[in-house]
């Protein structure tokens, strides 16, 4: 017998027949007898249409009367979903966020889990032999008592939270994919299913543009060591033998992997905007001079570069932000135009970041290297460059997105089975 979390996001739970084919596979645990748990999302477009209700409410709104209404969601269908499971006989019953409680901070629409009673399921489980279907994204700020939202994404950071505190054996992901691949298979058609990938290596890929799992769902698991198993919802619940290690991929420690390929995959992101920020005195406090009014304004750096002029008298700062923040950038860097003393400000936003990723890169030199060359021989530009100890990425032209991820794929064995 194990304890499992098992998430189902909102394409899993987007209809009454999708409800019945997720009670279908929390049945197949119980049967097999586990104690499970289940964290649901709402279904497929709710939120969007009640974030769209809020914003015809008022544009300018309150923050927690936002996240009281866009959680609702969520308690919808885990009540759906109990009714689905009693009508098969499994005894369940929803709980939402604030019932268990999951304690959060104040910030609403972007609330941080801070701690999660697990007891009440626990006492379910062995007193009752009870299903717990909780309402995923959302939580208790306990000082004020009003329901706090986990921000896009949530979902799984529930899940994993919830695993956490009640010592799950596993969490299981449960999505429209059927696991995590080297690269996104609409991109490269030989893109391969990963058997297993380490934290590590997915925090990169999530990060840098794979959709497959949030953030910060993935940190929490690396940091409580939560077994992860991304899978489909869809494949059909009676063909799968529950005392079988499931099908997808299981994100785990990397000492759970015996051989680690050079390079596990590669990831990409659209979402991205150039500035250039042109001679600019080189002297000391210059670069906090830009990135100190960006990080006051909540943006996001990501990639930097700095060139120097050949008399060390200017200097010349290139970075990326996401490109929802461009704007916002772009007119934050402006308005500190006398303190930073720059002769000009150069954009793009036609740009993508492309990521290579891999915990074998610790151990192997020219890696990097094999890439910048690949790609130079197809004609293929790299605007900018930063490097960790798991992964590179590159900056290029948007044009050459598909192309480059395609050249990286190969260069590196990934289309190999």
């Amino acid at each position: 017998m194990a304890r499992l979390v098992m998430k189902f996001g909102g394409s899993s739970v987007a209809d009454i027949d999708r409800i019945r084919n997720v009670a279908r596979h929390v049945k197949r645990e119980v049967d097999a007898g586990h104690e499970v748990a289940v964290v649901v999302s709402a279904m497929k477009g709710e939120t969007n249409k009640l974030v769209d209700l809020v914003r015809a409410a008022s544009v300018l709104h309150d923050q927690r009367e936002y996240d009281a209404v866009v959680a609702s969601g969520e308690q919808v269908t885990s009540g759906l979903l109990a009714i689905a499971l009693q009508a098969l006989g499994i005894p369940a019953r929803s709980w939402q966020g604030w019932q268990i409680p999951i304690k959060t901070s104040d910030a609403h629409g972007s609330a941080r889990i801070l701690d999660i009673d697990g007891a009440p399921l626990v006492k379910a489980f062995a007193e009752r032999n009870e299903v717990a279907v909780i309402a995923g994204f959302q939580g208790i700020h306990a000082e004020s008592g009003r329901i706090a939202t986990l921000g896009r994404g949530g979902s799984d950071t529930s899940a994993v939270a919830l695993a956490a505190a009640i010592k799950a054996d596993r969490c299981d992901i449960y999505t429209d994919v059927d696991g995590v691949y080297t690269t996104d298979p609409r991109v490269v058609p030989k893109a391969r299913r990963l058997d297993k990938i380490a934290f590590e290596e997915m925090l990169e890929m999530a990060s840098l543009g794979a959709k497959v799992m949030q953030v910060r769902s993935i940190e929490l698991g690396m940091t409580h060591n939560v077994r992860i198993f991304v899978r489909s919802s869809f494949d059909a619940p009676e063909d799968i033998d529950p005392h079988r290690p499931p099908p997808g991929t299981l994100i785990c420690d990397e000492t759970e992997i015996m051989e680690h390929e050079v390079v596990t995959g590669i990831a990409f992101s659209r979402d991205e905007a150039q500035i250039s920020v042109r001679n600019v005195e080189d002297k000391p406090g210059v670069a906090a001079s830009i990135f100190g009014p960006l990080a006051d304004a909540n943006i996001n750096v990501d990639m930097i570069v700095q060139n120097v002029s050949p008399d060390g008298k200017t200097t010349d700062l290139t970075f990326t932000v996401p490109a929802a923040d461009f704007e916002r950038a772009k007119a934050t860097v402006e308005t500190a135009r006398e303190t930073i003393g720059f002769a000009r400000l150069d954009v793009a936003e036609d740009v993508c970041k492309v990521s290579v990723i891999g915990v074998g890169m610790r151990s192997h030199a020219g890696v990097a290297a094999r890439g910048f060359r690949a790609l130079a021989d197809r004609g293929i530009n790299i605007r900018a460059i930063t490097t960790s100890e798991i992964k590179f990425s590159l900056l290029i032209d948007a044009a050459y997105t598909e192309l480059a991820v395609r050249t990286l794929h190969t260069l590196y064995g990934l289309d190999k089975a």
